[in-house]
């Protein structure tokens, strides 16, 4: 089992069942995730930090 299984049994779960709706809900969790990770080592942690 590869790390992709997750994503595929993910869109498969969505395919099958039609929640549509979660896509823009999973899709901004990892967007937010990934923008707090590159804040953590870079010189714009300041400015990310004041828009929260």
């Amino acid at each position: 089992m590869g790390k992709l299984s997750i994503v595929k049994e993910f869109w498969m779960f969505l395919r099958v069942r039609k929640r549509w709706w979660l896509t823009p809900i999973i899709v901004m969790l990892l967007l937010l995730g990934l923008l707090i990770f590159f804040a953590q080592s870079s010189a714009v942690a300041p400015f990310i930090y004041t828009l929260f």
